[in-house]
């Protein structure tokens, strides 16, 4: 599986970017995908996670009513619609899709995309 994140960039506090994380490869295999970021300071975290069959979506609380995840399995896509950017977002942001379960679970993550929210 191959994932190539787009949609990073430069944003004032306050405004909204989209991101896009698009799966080749083997993507029938895919169960779960989702988004972490990470910054210089901190460890990779998780941001929001979808499940690909349907089902609960779960996000960070500190992103809860401004991050919205969404996917399109026909395209083997998903996005992250960020609204009301704080600096605090600003991050590294990552594309991750699971494949099976348990100790044949595997993970694989997109090269990135720079998100810089200037106050």
């Amino acid at each position: 599986v191959q994932l190539v994140e787009s949609g990073g960039g430069l944003v004032q506090a306050g405004g909204s970017l989209r991101l896009s994380c698009a799966a080749s490869g083997s993507t029938s295999s895919i169960n779960v995908m989702g988004w972490y970021r990470q910054t210089s300071k901190n460890q990779r975290e998780l941001v929001a996670a979808i499940p690909k069959g349907g089902g609960s979506t779960t996000y960070a609380d500190s992103v809860k009513g401004r991050f919205t995840i969404s996917r399109d399995n026909a395209k083997n896509a998903i996005y992250l619609q960020m609204n009301s950017l704080k600096p605090e977002d600003t991050a590294v942001y990552y594309c991750k899709a699971d494949s099976g379960v348990g100790v044949l679970r595997t993970s694989y993550w997109g090269q990135g995309t720079q998100v810089t929210v200037s106050s």
